[in-house]
């Protein structure tokens, strides 16, 4: 808990493409005192942290390279953007020792960190809980996908029926803009050939990555799931051609569709599905999105009533790749103020207040 009428003080671990725009908005929002900045590089170490997100005016706040420095500044929060998806076991035990030092933590990811119970091995959420225990801390990771759009985007729309016999959040997006080859090329497979598996859609691991969007919605919907099933289908380049993360030669994966599915006594009850392209003009036979100017995620719900319910994305500074990265950052960055006041323990959106962007008017 923080004292009231004092900004909340908070850490920035990592300084990517999430965590560039949540260190922005640490500095700006005069809700929020910037105690601390971790990076994983030393060229970014010793400078300032206005400087790492091209702002003019010094915080007098350097980065550093040792977590210890960092969580010595005590602050209330810290916000954990730092990459997770090629280095599980390191995060975790960041995690661990945020929380262990009785500091609150939102983060962008391990995403499996949404709603983690059935999901992840009982042994890698146990040190998690400890730790939280032991600092009275509370961890809460979100985003916009794992995130809003298929936790509370659909769970608003379920709360307004009679009875719902399936839930499917979709993402629909162009990633040709999406600048992160580690992501794109090492995680999701892009640019690959097509007879080499890349980490995402190794066996089980579609069902870590989303298999807490599926079982968090189960939660909500107060039902049991059998168990989880997952598929993928793959479609090569016609051509080269280039993305914003690099090359992608003809032959090799350029598009993506994949689904994770709970099942309810055999039958398809909650599915997260994504359908991404490199090009619009891949695969026009799979679902389209509503946004031509590149994507968006939707919510097909059948029941009484059924909806189908359209989320676009666009910036005024870039375009949906942009914006759905912006989400992710605020999205957490948001959700701050709830999760220092919450109980101790692994957060979810069940759990937590309405975030809802409070203090941010803006006037242009």
């Amino acid at each position: 808990m923080t004292k009231k009428n004092r900004p909340i003080r908070v850490a920035q671990i990592g300084t990517g493409n999430v965590g560039g725009h949540a260190l922005k908005a640490l500095i700006t929002n005069p809700d929020y005192e910037l105690t601390g900045v971790w990076v994983s590089s030393e060229a970014k170490a010793g400078k300032d942290a206005a400087e790492l997100v091209g702002l003019d005016t010094r915080t007098g706040v350097k980065a550093s390279t040792d977590l210890d420095e960092v969580l010595a500044t005590k602050p209330d929060c810290a916000v954990y953007t730092a990459m997770a998806d090629n280095r599980l076991l390191e995060a975790l035990e960041d995690y661990r020792r945020i929380l262990a030092a009785g500091v609150n933590v939102v983060g962008s990811g391990p995403v499996f960190l949404q709603f983690p119970w059935q999901v992840i091995p009982d042994e890698m959420i146990t040190p998690l809980e400890d730790a939280a225990r032991e600092g009275k801390s509370s961890l809460y990771v979100n985003g916009i996908d794992p995130g809003f759009a298929n936790d509370l985007f659909p769970l608003a729309l379920m709360g307004t029926c009679q009875s719902i016999d399936q839930v499917r959040c979709m993402e629909i997006l162009d990633y040709a803009t999406y600048d992160s080859a580690t992501v794109m090329f090492d995680v999701m497979g892009f640019g690959k050939p097509m007879d080499e598996i890349p980490m995402l859609l190794q066996p089980g691991v579609l069902s870590i990555g989303w298999g807490s969007v599926v079982r968090q919605l189960a939660a909500g919907l107060g039902v049991e799931l059998d168990g989880l099933e997952e598929m993928y289908v793959r479609e090569p380049a016609p051509e080269d051609f280039d993305i914003a993360s690099g090359h992608i030669a003809k032959g090799t994966a350029a598009a993506l569709r994949f689904e994770v599915i709970g099942l309810v006594n055999g039958a398809p009850v909650i599915v997260l599905e994504h359908i991404t392209r490199l090009r619009p003009d891949l695969c026009p036979e799979w679902p389209q999105p509503a946004n031509p100017e590149g994507g968006n995620y939707r919510i097909e719900l059948t029941g009484e009533p059924s909806y189908v319910l359209e989320l676009g994305l666009s910036s005024p500074n870039g375009d949906h790749n942009h914006a759905g990265v912006l989400a992710t950052a605020m999205r957490i960055v948001n959700a701050i103020p709830a999760v220092v006041a919450a109980d101790p323990g692994i957060r979810t959106t069940l759990d937590l207040p309405l975030v809802t962007g409070k203090g941010l008017y803006s006037a242009r």
